[in-house]
């Protein structure tokens, strides 16, 4: 027959509440900052929204150089397409004519 006597220790009754917390406050980092946290998840909405944006301008300029294509393709060269592509590439003016220097659009 055991006589020992246990000692109640108030300590070992906090032991369990604070694993707990630390826990539930491990978990709620990680919920904010983490790889698939709530914070990734509205950088990664910006990042599309701002793609999506991006995707809509490079289909206009697509579109842009498909009409300028399309004028030489349909058999019949346009002339204004003709004298200026001749102009910009053989460096050609006239006597009567000012140069504005832009940068291209297309």
């Amino acid at each position: 027959m055991s006589t020992r006597q246990k000692k109640d220790i108030k300590a070992y009754a906090l032991i369990f509440p604070c694993f707990c917390l630390l826990l539930m406050a491990y978990f709620l980092h990680h919920s904010l900052n983490g790889k698939y946290s709530i914070r990734a998840q509205e950088a990664a909405v910006e990042e599309a929204l701002r793609l999506e944006f991006s995707l809509i301008a490079l289909q206009d300029e697509r579109d842009t150089l498909i009409k300028r294509v399309n004028l030489l393709r349909s058999g019949e060269i346009e002339k204004d397409m003709l004298d200026e592509q001749a102009r910009y590439h053989l460096n050609l003016l006239r006597k009567d004519e000012i140069v504005i220097m832009r940068q291209k659009s297309y």
